[in-house]
């Protein structure tokens, strides 16, 4: 793969800048964090060389001055709200970070309940996080948060909601999903600090967009594709172009609220210590790019991947048109077509030779390697064993299982678990392998390329089935596919 970003590099460059950020104020920092801090695999696809778990890297270098506090809505417990992305509830999910943290070093202070309200499932969860020595705190709803500023300023507003205890420079608040109030929880403390005489500072950090890559830089697109279904944009930052003459870019939810928290910085300090949405930032991300086109590539082919990941979901009922299109002129904006992804490209010419569903696997140096569907394998899996094939130098016209050992998989899916398909999946050819290396030299051989499938683009003519999603995404293949059914 060819690396675009220097992921050590910013390891050094963020954390000292979040230190220098500490320093302005009375060494107490409130970093509002946004974003997956363990698997951002958003921006290592568009930022090739940046580690997944970047983020949490950065802040292990500043583990003996960081605490982690934890914000979760008790509404969203009390509703049972499922993570879309790992099918675990938003309580089980605290729980879940919290053990990931502490596993790295890293110092877990409290959780904080908000939009509290006596919540039944939400007392159960308190109940259960101080059991294992957790502090919880509450905060309120505000009537007219966040446009009501003296209400919101107030012993009724932030004054009613509990102080949290913290006793570290550097307070990193995160959340278990969006929506959780991460930023409300980073005010209300400054009310708190401040009443206390205390002048603590907030700061944001998010990934995307970059803010000083220009507007229609693909890796800003890149982002405008992975949130269209949120309907939001990027935009020019007006309060940082009219402070300093520069243009940066921002989001339009931190441009639309700039003003209401300038307001409560002024209420809470008598000043203002931004001037601008992309001041309140702290990301170095773009300072880290050393090679801009490796980057672009990537990230054009991220919308791509995006563009087809919604038009599934649009024939399945789970995305909308407005998605789909707002795609289709991010793809125009860049002349981006979807043929330009090389595997999806193969697999559609492999489709149409064959009349029948066809795969392509397209590996990290370039080489294409596709699957046709046979009345043994499906085609994905006839793609996957080519690939393996190709890097471990056997022979194409090799065969690797034979119909003798095939066959007793297929007749145990048919007649015994009731399955109508009696092609093997991409994990049941795995397993098949497995059950053949200990006899078989180049079965073996094959299961050891296994590690060269990471990053490698898989295109099918069809829509997957689960099982060949959930084996590819083990294997951190990026998978897409045509909206469409065998």
């Amino acid at each position: 793969m060819k690396i675009g970003f220097d992921n050590e590099q910013y390891l050094k460059m963020q954390s000292e800048h979040i230190k220098e950020r500490i320093s302005k104020f009375d060494n107490k920092l409130y970093l509002e964090f946004g974003g997956k801090l363990f698997d951002d695999f958003h921006a290592a696809r568009v930022l090739p060389g940046f580690a997944a778990d970047s983020k949490l890297q950065m802040l292990m270098q500043l583990a003996d001055q960081a605490e982690i506090v934890m914000v979760v809505s008790a509404d969203d417990i009390e509703k049972n709200k499922i993570r879309g992305d790992l099918g675990i509830t938003y309580d089980q999910d605290v729980i879940r970070l919290k053990n990931e943290f502490e596993s790295r070093g890293l110092y877990v202070g409290s959780v904080v309940l908000t939009k509290y309200s006596e919540q039944p499932s939400a007392k159960q969860f308190q109940k259960r996080l101080e059991k294992i020595g957790v502090k919880v705190y509450h905060h309120y709803l505000i009537p007219g948060y966040p446009t009501n500023i003296p209400y919101i300023i107030s012993d009724e507003g932030y004054g009613k909601n509990d102080f949290i205890e913290t006793s570290r420079p550097l307070v990193v608040v995160t959340a278990a999903g969006a929506g959780s109030g991460k930023m409300s929880t980073c005010l209300s403390q400054l009310y708190h600090e401040h009443k206390r005489g205390v002048r603590a500072g907030y700061a944001k950090f998010e990934t995307f967009p970059i803010w000083n890559l220009s507007l229609d830089h693909p890796v800003n697109l890149a982002y405008e594709a992975a949130t269209a279904d949120l309907n939001d944009i990027n935009m020019i930052d007006p309060f940082h172009l009219k402070a300093y003459g520069e243009t940066t870019v921002n989001y339009n939810r931190d441009v639309e609220i700039f003003p209401v928290l300038n307001a409560i910085f002024m209420s809470i300090y008598g000043e203002s210590p931004y001037q601008s949405p992309t001041d309140m930032g702290v990301n170095m991300v773009g300072n880290c790019i050393v090679d801009d086109e490796v980057c672009r590539e990537a990230s054009r082919q991220e919308i791509i991947r995006r563009y087809y990941n919604a038009l599934t979901g649009l024939a399945q009922g789970t995305r909308e048109p407005e998605e789909v299109n707002k795609l289709k002129l991010l793809m125009s904006r860049e002349n981006i077509d979807p043929m330009d992804r090389a595997a999806a490209k193969y697999a559609l010419e492999r489709a149409e030779q064959t009349g029948a569903p066809a795969a392509a696997i397209e590996l990290s140096d370039g080489t294409i390697i596709t699957g046709k569907t046979g009345d043994l394998l499906g085609a994905t899996s006839a793609a996957l064993i080519n690939a393996l094939k190709h890097l471990a130098g056997i022979p194409h016209d090799y065969t690797m299982l034979s119909r003798e050992s095939i066959e007793p998989i297929q007749t145990l899916k048919t007649q015994y678990l009731g399955s109508k398909n009696p092609r093997l999946h991409t994990d049941e050819v795995l397993i098949a392998l497995s059950a053949n290396a200990a006899a078989n030299e180049n079965a073996a051989l094959a299961l050891q390329q296994l590690p060269k499938l990471k990053h490698a683009q898989v295109h099918s003519s069809v829509i997957l089935s689960q099982a060949d999603l959930k084996t590819l995404k083990k294997l951190e293949c990026d998978v897409t596919y045509e909206p469409k059914t065998v």
